[in-house]
């Protein structure tokens, strides 16, 4: 049996909303709504796009449920603080959860958390409220994730491991067992994280050297 669903939010996340929860989900998407000053356009997907003035009356939340799609800036403040605001006009916030992850029965996840294909959660993991897995990561058992964490593809949490609140992990990052990441971390990809963070840490890997050899010497080409 389908749900009625509201996507707040008309940037690409919401976008990407629309296709998983249109394809992959029990949700049917009735409309958008954002704030009065990103009302650019009125439709977006084919569907209305309303100001978060008018949506209670023309979408209410006794009949509809809802989910933000926000991007993570300013580490996820700005998502948090739309959740807020949905929470405020009474709407039941719901997750988005792929058919193509693998979740053990256990697993607690909370509200408006977007959890992509390929993901991994293994027995007793728990994840917060607003959370954003992108596709292909492994949450290893008994870890948590706390609320407003954004992490990006083909990271590896370790086991007993703990991502404080608000933070972002890029891609290919690595947290070995046990590490407990702190309050408002920005880990860098492809950065591996052996030791306990302090709140507000930044870790950033450093680019790959550009090697003194070029590719048409490397493979031998030869252009006419």
């Amino acid at each position: 049996m389908t749900e009625k669903l509201v996507i707040f939010g008309v940037g690409e996340t919401a976008h990407l909303a629309y296709e998983y929860f249109t394809h992959d989900s029990n949700y049917d998407i009735s409309a958008f709504a954002v704030d009065p000053e990103y009302m650019k356009e009125k439709i977006f997907c084919g569907l209305p796009v309303l100001s978060l003035s008018e949506v209670n009356d023309k979408y209410p939340p006794a009949f509809h449920k809802g989910f933000v799609a926000v991007s993570s800036g300013k580490l996820n403040r700005d998502r948090k603080s739309m959740v807020f605001k949905i929470k405020n006009l009474g709407y039941e916030l719901i997750s988005y959860v792929s058919s193509r992850a693998f979740v053990w029965p256990n697993v607690e996840i909370g509200e408006n958390c977007f959890i992509l294909e390929g993901n991994t959660l293994q027995p007793f993991t728990k994840i917060g409220n607003n959370v954003v897995l992108w596709s292909g990561n492994h949450i290893g058992h008994r870890s948590i994730i706390h609320d407003n964490c954004f992490i990006s593809s083909h990271c590896v949490i370790s086991g007993f491991c703990e991502i404080g609140e608000s933070s972002f992990l890029g891609v290919n990052c690595t947290i070995e067992d046990g590490v407990k990441i702190g309050v408002d971390n920005f880990i860098g990809a492809g950065a591996i994280i052996r030791k306990n963070t302090n709140p507000d840490d930044f870790y950033q890997e450093d680019q790959a050297k550009k090697s003194v050899v070029n590719t048409h010497r490397l493979f031998k080409i030869k252009e006419n």
